[in-house]
């Protein structure tokens, strides 16, 4: 996702400084005039707008404040808009720290497949200053057209994994539909353009509904059994919080623990069809 947005940022016209914890994998984006820092520190002190899109909130905290981190060379009246899915708790936590040194984060969550990114089709959610994010709506119209101030800090961050949430759970239900279907003796590949065509077809069923063909699935994960999952238990813990019952997202999130349980961890989640194709005897 990282590459997908110094791509769209250098196609609109921006001028692009990247770094990463793995050197090796930005020379595509160096080979299209990205600049590179050696660290986020040397980065902080080149940039006037950052964004950041990591695994979980304790990789967002190294970067940030750790050693060599954004935070020892940030420029005063600096905006970090950070893209990470983690809790509203840990995003709201890492701003209060980058506000005590001058500076201003945004969480800015992405909706968006690798898909519907690289054909300009993304959404991003902003939580933080109004006057922050008007500086940096351009910067996010670049990426997305679609950018929506949603709130104060943190509450973009709710309003992504709710999205998320949905997201899982969708494409769970479609697994088990078409299991179900398959089961009682339609060819996979029929039932799943009859369900494209259909009142249930969704842009998330559109381009990941294919991956349970045969041969369809991608080599390399969209995402990840492991990192669809983290995002569920972030909803489950944050309906815990709130006093919701999310009953769907907890079955969903069963299903998946079935997919790691079957060493399918490392798949793109849509891998859950082959669960229910195993409880019911298909395999």
């Amino acid at each position: 996702m990282g590459a997908a947005i110094v791509r769209r940022l250098i196609a609109a016209g921006h001028q692009v400084t990247g770094w990463n914890r793995s050197e090796e994998k930005a020379a595509s984006l160096r080979a299209l005039g990205m600049g590179w820092a050696t660290s986020p520190r040397e980065l902080a002190a080149r940039s006037d707008v950052m964004i950041s899109i990591l695994t979980d909130a304790k990789a967002l905290e190294q970067v940030v404040s750790g050693p060599d981190g954004v935070l020892e060379g940030i420029r005063a009246g600096a905006v970090l808009a950070d893209m990470s899915t983690i809790s509203p708790e840990s995003s709201r936590a890492v701003a209060a720290t980058a506000a005590a040194a001058g500076a201003t984060m945004l969480d800015t969550p992405i909706s968006a497949s690798l898909a519907t990114l690289e054909a300009g089709n993304a959404s991003i959610m902003v939580g933080g200053d109004a006057a922050a994010f008007e500086r940096l709506r351009p910067v996010l119209l670049a990426i997305g057209p679609k950018v929506t101030h949603i709130g104060a800090n943190g509450q973009a961050l709710f309003v992504k994994l709710a999205i998320n949430l949905a997201l899982v759970v969708q494409v769970v239900s479609f697994c088990e539909a078409v299991a179900m279907a398959e089961k009682a003796g339609i060819k996979r590949e029929v039932a799943v353009d009859a369900f494209l065509k259909s009142v249930v077809a969704s842009p998330v069923l559109g381009y990941r509904g294919p991956f349970i063909l045969e041969g369809r699935m991608p080599e390399t994960a969209w995402a990840d059994v492991n990192l669809q999952q983290k995002d569920v238990l972030l909803a489950l813990e944050l309906g815990r919080k709130v006093g919701v019952s999310l009953p769907l997202g907890a079955v969903a999130n069963e299903m998946l623990n079935a997919a790691r349980a079957m060493g399918l961890q490392d798949r793109d989640f849509a891998v859950v069809y082959e669960v229910y194709r195993t409880l019911g005897g298909m395999r």
